[in-house]
């Protein structure tokens, strides 16, 4: 295993290494307006929900590695505290790379990029039409973690108003994920697209605890056929086996893959009911 101290690696060996380890991260879209009424857009994978009651996300427009110069999005965000961030999907992944090009203060990424503003109801900052979901927020504030070449800046957003296009909804005016087709910041030229043949469910009760691995079968645990992360599918199951079960040392191979086929359906309470009529 290669082990490294960051004291000893450089800041741009350190951004190598995080920024392809630390993914997928969601993209924020930032529009923002300086005192003059300038529009500026720009992406930023730092970034994430943090907090429900207030809601509010944090995005980092951190000090640029090549030259320490700080991005027009903090330097409005100071002036004016308010932005809309807004959410990127794979139609909009090239338009918004492209607005992350690093163009003179006072140019407008809308046009740059083809975008086309939406006026927004609360703060001053416009949204950007064509973003599935757009986030009106009032800035809190700006936490600095440094002032050397790389250091971040935490914008604390406040989430004051989301406007959802109808077609990512459901017919219960929910979020369809599969409808969304997100994209994701990876390492380097890296994204990741978030289609619904790569999404996946892990079952997971919010108010009974699973059984853990130390009472799973004796057969089960010891199966090469079941990997871990099948295993601990049976072990996020909430009702304890019994001693019989409990004891048995082994399964066929069959029944091995009965249960494997179980779990491949996300149903871990017929992977259950296999093993315990195979006893």
């Amino acid at each position: 295993m290669l082990t490294l101290s960051t004291d000893e690696l450089s800041t741009q060996e350190i951004q190598q290494y995080l920024q392809y380890a630390i993914a997928p991260r969601p993209i924020c879209f930032a529009s923002t307006i300086d005192l003059e009424g300038n529009v500026n857009l720009s992406p930023f994978s730092f970034f994430n929900l943090f907090s429900m009651n207030p809601p509010v996300c944090i995005f980092s427009p951190s000090r640029r590695v090549r030259d320490n110069t700080t991005k027009h999005t903090l330097e409005n965000i100071k002036l004016v505290p308010e932005c809309v961030i807004n959410i990127v999907n794979y139609e909009m992944v090239q338009q918004m790379s492209l607005a992350s090009c690093d163009y003179p203060k006072g140019t407008n990424e809308f046009i740059k990029a083809g975008f086309t503003e939406l006026a927004s109801d609360l703060v001053k900052p416009p949204r950007v039409a064509e973003a599935p979901i757009q986030l009106e927020c009032i800035v809190q504030e700006v936490i600095t973690l440094g002032e050397n070449a790389g250091a971040g800046n935490l914008v604390l957003a406040l989430i004051k108003k989301i406007h959802i296009k109808e077609e990512v909804l459901d017919a219960n005016k929910n979020i369809d994920q599969s409808k969304l087709d997100l994209v994701a910041r990876l390492g380097g030229d890296w994204y990741a697209r978030i289609t619904e043949e790569n999404l996946f469910k892990v079952e997971k009760p919010n108010t009974k605890l699973g059984i853990g691995f130390d009472q799973l079968p004796l057969g089960i645990m010891s199966s090469t056929l079941l990997t871990n992360n099948e295993k601990a599918q049976l072990a996020n199951f909430n009702v304890l086996p019994d001693d019989l079960v409990k004891q048995k040392s082994h399964f066929s191979e069959a029944t091995i893959l009965k249960i494997k086929s179980a779990l491949a359906n996300n149903s871990a309470g017929h992977a259950w009911e296999i093993i315990q009529t195979s006893v």
